[in-house]
């Protein structure tokens, strides 16, 4: 049996090249997994290499158990003696056989984020070096970024510049002693001591030189300078190195991913062949065409020419709307009537966006309607740590009883209320039968059993900060003793001194943005609908995994998926591009290529969404289009993408302006919808309204409606599902 039968001849050509080095450019959707899976069966069942010999890396888990599966089909019970797995997985199973040469015990344990973390402040006070003022996630991505650059605390002590690169040293340097003593290795370790191991010890090396005949790597745009010199390693006696990746897809700069791997692969092994996967499997040849122009502009590149043989189809949407609210009803609405015309399944629609933050509208917009969906790979709103951090101490202002608040936020930010301290106030709580908060004003009243001076002040402190908060509350709008929260409790400075500070201050921002959703209710009626709110936005239980349900996913997360439908919101200057990259040319081809990735997630429809207005991180402010939506032709776009008002229709509606809509008008519905001013109708998501006016535009009629609970909305009638209620006798 020709197993390469089903592969088109540049996959045929990727497969059959196998002596030297090899770089496979490959498209999105243009089969790379089915190349390397095939190659690898070629290897064995044609060429006779044993699977001993092959190793295939892959940067996650679920790539390399997909790969796993397909290749024992394809190989049967062989396929057991391939090394297959992630980097990390393949180089603690080497550290464990070959470790003792470096002085590694075979029992060695591998520290998570946490433990790290843990360590990184134990590490921290070892030193006596504030937290506050040197934050342990900041120095522990500055520690990351010298293991993913090959530097020993030695090697970043001999180029330190700064202040902060000797704090970095020191705290580096001791937090490795502290995982020598605990016979420890993090991440970062297994890539490193692996190289270590390899420089050190020639032989060591030789041995696993010998055994991989070829080496295949996936996803090799993503590796960086560790990664990269340990496939050079392992590669250097045989040189059948076989790299696989795509340039326009690297958008992980921000974990130390180094694109010059890729582009310099050709140079770094003179003798390398190139075989280029442009074909797609996924998308429609309109969207490819979209795709490419928008990474077009990018210098830093391999020129391929994407192409496919599935159908042009449909012109891709370009919408602008009014507010990240009309936006989030645009998508349910024509998520909505693409499964009512059988187009999708409400799981094959992906709505992706830049920032975690944007998730917030979209998630209340599709609780508000009742449409159940899935936010993959990342926590819910108001189920993130800092905004629980911040409601909680809502809570004990609006409750000062709610003992789970006050556990949650009586030492963050730290302030000497340590866990003996906690743990010997609510044992005296409860042997009195009384809340924490009782129990916090007898000690600020010197009346408990007598804890130490400092714990007694920071206790104190604490009381006095919420008893004064409480005060305020009563006079302060919501938005502004949201502030005195945050600065009173130090909140702000701590949460902006952690390494993603400044992503997490945005979640914290938006917060602001929804207490403005409050601001003409008393101050204590605000504070309990907000509280209200984020109640019933938290308590919802998980959705199943395989529930049919749209996808809420940022565009970091959504590289390797795709999805029939695609929505990216938030196509705007300073969103997609992100702000921080405006003046840097190359986080701006990086913010190019995350649009890129996003649009090609798609199989059959696109819709590229902006606002004129987004109230985000706090403020409302004027939008803008994203320079990446200039690059689209526009043959290649909807004509309906966009509407525009007239002057008569803006002054008609001083409440909502229109969505901009682009469905194509259904002749049935204007036929049977007669529809004139005072008419009540019924929306299948707003509910019960009153028409206002019904104008003609163009083959279509815009229609105003005034619905008892969501207000005042305009909608083009050939989109809106509404349905004439005739008038009863009652009336």
């Amino acid at each position: 049996m020709d197993i390469l039968a089903e592969l088109n001849p540049a996959q045929r050509q990727a497969v059959e090249t196998i002596e030297g080095p090899l770089l496979i450019v490959a498209g999105p959707g243009s089969g790379k997994t089915r190349v390397i899976t095939y190659r690898v069966a070629y290897l064995v069942r044609v060429c006779g290499i044993s699977p001993r010999h092959i190793m295939a890396v892959t940067f996650t888990n679920k790539a390399a158990r997909e790969m796993r599966e397909r290749l024992e089909k394809l190989l049967g019970q062989t396929a057991e003696a391939l090394t297959l797995g992630t980097f990390h997985a393949i180089c603690a199973r080497i550290l464990r056989q070959e470790g003792k040469a470096i002085g590694l015990d075979s029992r060695f344990v591998i520290y998570d984020e946490e433990d790290q973390l843990s360590l990184m402040k134990q590490s921290l006070q070892d030193l006596d070096l504030d937290p506050r003022q040197y934050a342990p996630r900041a120095i522990q991505s500055a520690i990351r970024f010298a293991k993913s650059q090959l530097l020993t605390p030695i090697d970043y002590a001999e180029q330190t510049r700064s202040y902060f690169e000797e704090i970095v040293q020191r705290v580096y340097e001791r937090y490795q002693r502290i995982l020598t003593q605990s016979q420890g290795l993090d991440f970062d370790d297994l890539l490193m001591k692996t190289v270590q191991l390899f420089n050190d010890h020639p032989k060591v090396l030789g041995k696993y030189q010998s055994r991989y005949l070829h080496i295949m790597v996936d996803e090799f745009q993503d590796t960086n300078t560790t990664q990269y010199m340990l496939i050079k390693q392992l590669a250097g006696k045989h040189h059948n190195v076989c790299v696989v990746g795509d340039p326009d897809q690297s958008i992980y700069r921000w974990r130390f991913a180094d694109l010059r791997n890729i582009l310099s692969f050709e140079n770094d092994y003179p003798d390398a062949k190139v075989a280029l996967l442009e074909q797609s499997y996924r998308s429609t040849q309109t969207i490819l065409e979209v795709a490419s122009n928008i990474i077009s502009a990018n210098s830093r590149r391999i020129r391929k020419d994407l192409k496919t043989e599935n159908e042009v189809g449909v012109p891709i949407a370009i919408v602008g709307t009014y507010s990240e609210d009309e936006e989030a009803q645009f998508v349910i609405n024509e998520i909505d009537k693409l499964v009512s015309e059988n187009l999708v399944s409400p799981g094959g629609c992906a709505v992706m966006y830049r920032v975690n933050a944007q998730s917030r509208a979209l998630e209340e917009a599709f609780m508000r309607y009742g449409v159940p969906y899935r936010l993959v790979s990342g926590v819910r709103f108001y189920q993130r740590r800092e905004i629980k951090d911040v409601i909680a101490y809502l809570r004990v202002i609006h409750n000062p009883y709610d003992n789970i608040s006050l556990t949650r936020i009586i030492n963050v930010p730290v302030r000497g209320i340590g866990q003996r301290t906690l743990g010997e106030l609510s044992a005296w709580a409860k042997a009195q039968d009384m809340p924490l908060y009782s129990a916090l004003k007898m000690v600020a009243e010197k009346k408990t059993p007598p804890f130490t001076p400092r714990a007694s002040y920071a206790l104190t402190s604490f009381f006095t900060m919420i008893d004064e908060l409480v005060t305020k509350s009563r006079g302060l709008s919501l938005t502004d003793l949201l502030g005195q929260v945050l600065e009173q409790s130090g909140y702000k400075e701590y949460i902006l001194n952690e390494e993603d500070g400044e992503d997490r201050w945005d979640n914290i921002r938006e917060l602001y943005t929804v207490a403005k959703e409050y601001s003409q209710l008393s101050p204590e009626d605000a504070l309990a609908g907000l509280l209200e709110n984020a109640s019933l936005m938290s308590d919802i239980d998980e959705l199943d995994e395989h529930v049919d349900a749209p996808t809420l996913i940022t565009l970091h997360q959504a590289k390797g998926l795709e999805f029939p439908v695609v929505f990216i919101v938030g196509v705007e200057e300073g969103l997609l591009p992100h702000r921080r990259s405006l003046g840097d040319p190359e986080e701006l081809e990086e913010e190019r290529r995350l649009c890129y990735v996003g649009v090609t997630r798609a199989q059959k429809r696109v819709y590229l969404l902006h606002t004129n207005r987004r109230s985000l991180f706090g403020s409302s402010s004027a939008s803008n289009r994203s320079r990446f939506l200039e690059d689209i032709p526009p043959h290649l776009v909807n004509p309906r993408g966009l509407w525009e008002e007239t002057e008569q229709e803006k002054e008609e509606d001083e409440f909502t302006p229109v969505t901009a809509l682009y469905s194509k008008p259904s002749p049935r519905q204007l036929s049977t919808l007669d529809l004139k001013a005072g008419d009540r109708v019924s929306h299948k998501m707003f509910g019960e309204g009153v028409v206002v006016s019904c104008s003609a535009n163009g083959d279509d009629h815009v229609v105003t409606v005034a619905f008892t609970e969501a207000g005042v909305k305009r909608l083009l009638l050939s989109f809106a599902p509404l349905e004439k209620i005739e008038k009863s006798s009652d009336f």
